[in-house]
């Protein structure tokens, strides 16, 4: 366990924390973080915002991704050319040459490849050094034959029989690319090269050691043996069918083809060489006979067999008319030596260049004379690679910055103020523009993984029709709903370098957007359903309608006399009490419904189908919470080849920058007038007015008698106690009438 001696600070976002790397301390002691708290541990060095050739020197095992240990290790080599390891915290185009730590031999080497490149360029008294001079201090690679890379060229030699040696290793084993760019060989193409020449040497001084066993025909040799391979199957077919004869006569007409087959050869327009008769037998069959030579010999193979009786027969056997099976043995028996010299053969890589050539290569000095110049380039190895290492440490002074501060940490993506080297570009679709948008190689593979993320993804195939260049991309919608966003919308994507492509939505995977959007989903889904009944249904409608129109029209055209008058249908007693049934029920839960809603006060009915509305949608935004507060970045760079090791969240506040609505500038005027404008009902207005209206008045005029107190009595409904003041009074004053009126008949009767 390695001891932390450096002491840290970190920053939150995404949900975890993030190392700071300010200084260029915290840099160097990248290698004693626990890597644990690295948001990433690999990445691809392609598709990526990132300079490739830099990626390409710190990817030291050239496997095509970036990992942890490879990053520490080129920031450990930056640092120790530096004097200060600050220069890699601040970044830049240009290295001060007073930076260079020249205290090591190979930062001593590297500051005189850097003066020498500046002398070069006609910039003597330069006191720094740009990647641009470096860069093109490599062009001098262009022109030099010999310079440190192991790779010599043509033009090395010294003597024309060297350089010739040098272009036949090329043309025999293919060309090594020199640092210059040219085509050259290195050392182990060199002893490839006259290994081959020594085995292929050897091999011919074998066959003519021993010439008169392996080359029983002289130069004839190789032709003989091609021509009994020509022509062996069949000709061993041949005496094979001569030995059935011999055991059983009966089959002779049987082994030379029935009638038949010579009948359906015959029916068709034959060639001159007769190919529809090549798998008939060589010659006529009989016991013991032998192979004709010179006589009818199957038309197919006729050259075949001329060509073995001149190339093989004649040289090895004499000129004979005929072969025997004991002939062909013998024949065969002859070239086995050089068979087994040929399947034994060694050089083959050289053998374009002949045997004399090959012996006059392993007779000169070409050997020693490349080993030497090979040498002498690779002892100019130091300063060529000195001159590699200043483009080296320009590119990464300017660039592990970046790639740390996407890597180490992410603090491009959630600091925001410029693009990640993940991110590709912008798309703008739907009103709405999407900044994080990556590449993709492969939709549906990297959906497999990318859906995990608990994103709104749209996977879009671009295209530039005025180059024929395309890409795919995804893009993450963080904002609005997805009402419109289908496969087949077209939208306009911009990359980095600000070039426009067109965008089509190949594939969608749907996760919830916004808390918006998922109160509002199980409505949309009520309504979509309820329009998908009423389409089905009035299609329904429609075909049955079609087709009674089309039965009554066939009937009145088949007429031909009137149609009896159908007897009186009688009334279905159980159906209609069963409809007395229904609406019996639907009352009775009606007025159980209105029950539950007795005793409560008018004003407060819309409040409780609010209510009622947000426990419908509860369950939704529930989901949806969990869902939006899980959304993870860490799945879509894992898709993407990378090894995200944190959990990069994109939350509601951070989900929000990255797709932006569209929004009017500030100041705009807007010219409501619309003249295409569809004229809007003015019930509905009214309506919401009356509406409002009453609720404020049932509201104010309820129990406790807000209005009524407002207005000093004058207006509204009492409260309860008051009204209970002027029930009691007016009680009083109606018993006290009552009272007045029965004095006033008592004593009226008294009178």
């Amino acid at each position: 366990m390695k001891t932390n001696s450096h002491h840290w600070h970190f920053f939150r976002a995404g949900g975890f924390d993030q190392v700071k790397l300010e200084s260029g301390a915290d840099y160097t002691h990248l290698e004693q973080l626990d890597q644990k708290l690295w948001v990433a541990l690999a990445c691809p060095t392609t598709g990526l915002e990132f300079d490739s050739k830099t990626a390409a020197l710190i990817d030291t095992d050239k496997d095509g991704r970036i990992r942890a240990p490879e990053l520490i290790a080129a920031i450990k080599w930056a640092a120790s050319m530096l004097k200060n390891p600050d220069d890699l915290a601040k970044g830049g185009d240009s290295i001060p040459l007073s930076a260079i730590n020249d205290t090591s031999p190979e930062g001593k080497q590297l500051l005189a490849s850097a003066r020498q490149i500046c002398a070069n360029l006609g910039k003597a008294d330069a006191t720094a050094i740009s990647l641009a001079d470096a860069s093109d201090a490599n062009k001098i690679f262009t022109n030099t034959t010999l310079n440190g890379d192991g790779v010599i060229l043509p033009e090395s030699a010294g003597d024309d029989a060297t350089k010739a040696v040098i272009n036949d290793i090329i043309a025999c084993l293919g060309a090594v690319t020199d640092r210059s760019g040219k085509p050259g060989i290195d050392q182990a193409k060199a002893d490839t090269f006259f290994a081959e020449c020594a085995a292929f040497e050897a091999w011919n001084k074998k066959a003519e050691t021993d010439a008169a066993n392996i080359l029983p025909a002289g130069d004839g040799t190789a032709a003989a043996a091609a021509a009994v391979r020509a022509i062996k199957g069949k000709v061993d077919d041949y005496f094979g069918r001569c030995r059935l004869a011999a055991f059983d006569p009966r089959a002779v007409a049987l082994l030379n083809r029935k009638e038949e087959e010579y009948l359906a050869v015959a029916a068709k327009d034959l060639s001159i060489t007769a190919a529809e008769i090549a798998d008939f037998p060589l010659a006529q069959v009989a016991a013991g006979k032998p192979l004709p030579l010179k006589g009818p010999i199957n038309p197919a193979h006729a050259a075949a067999v001329a060509t073995l009786h001149a190339a093989a027969v004649k040289p090895l056997l004499g000129d004979k008319t005929e072969l025997t099976e004991s002939d062909w043995t013998a024949l065969q028996a002859k070239l086995g030596a050089f068979e087994c010299w040929t399947a034994g053969k060694a050089g083959a890589a050289v053998e374009k260049l002949g045997l004399p050539r090959v012996r006059d290569i392993l007779g000169g000095k070409a050997r020693d004379n490349i080993n030497a110049l090979i040498l002498k380039d690779k002892a100019l190895e130091p300063e060529a690679t000195a001159i590699a290492n200043v483009e080296k440490l320009c590119r990464f002074v300017r660039d592990l910055r970046t790639l740390c501060v996407n890597f180490v940490n992410f603090k491009d993506l959630y600091a925001g103020e410029r693009p990640a080297i993940f991110q590709c570009g912008t798309l703008y679709l739907d009103q709405r523009s999407c900044t994080l948008c990556l590449p993709v190689d492969d939709a549906g593979k990297h959906a497999t993984m990318a859906g995990l993320a608990g994103a709104y993804l749209a996977y879009c195939d671009c295209v530039r029709k005025g180059t024929g260049e395309k890409k795919s991309i995804v893009a993450i919608f963080s904002q609005g709903d997805d009402d419109n966003l289908m496969v087949g919308r077209n939208g306009l994507f911009y990359d980095r370098q600000g070039r426009d492509w067109d965008a089509t939505i190949t594939k969608v995977v749907a996760n919830p957007i916004s808390l918006r959007q998922a109160f509002w989903s199980p409505y949309k889904k009520l309504v979509r359903m309820i329009e998908e009944m009423i389409a089905k249904r009035a299609a329904a409608a429609d075909t049955a309608s079609t087709a009674k129109l089309e039965s009554t029209a066939t009937t009145v055209a088949t007429a031909d006399k009137a149609k009896p008058a159908e007897p009186a249908k009688k009334v279905d007693v159980g159906a209609v009490a069963a409809m007395g049934v229904a609406v019996g029920a639907i009352g009775t839960a009606f007025a159980y419904f209105m029950g539950l809603f007795k005793g409560i006060a008018p004003w407060q009915l819309p409040l409780i189908i609010l209510g009622i509305m947000l426990l419908i949608s509860l369950p939704s935004l529930v989901l949806a919470f969990i869902k939006l507060r899980k959304r993870n970045l860490g799945p879509i760079l894992d898709a993407n080849g990378w090894a995200v090791n944190a959990k990069a969240r994109i939350n509601v506040p951070f989900g929000t920058s990255l797709t932006g609505i569209a929004k009017l500038p500030p100041g705009s005027h807007v010219d409501v007038s619309d003249k295409y404008a569809e004229k809007s009902a003015v019930w509905p207005k009214v309506l919401i007015v009356l509406f409002v209206v009453w609720w404020l008045y049932a509201f104010l005029n309820d129990d406790v008698g807000r209005l009524y107190r407002w207005t000093d009595g004058k207006y509204g409904k009492p409260p309860a106690e008051v009204q209970k003041l002027l029930d009691e009074q007016k009680a009083a004053e109606r018993a006290a009438a009552e009272a007045k009126a029965a004095a006033e008949a008592a004593a009226a009767e008294a009178k």
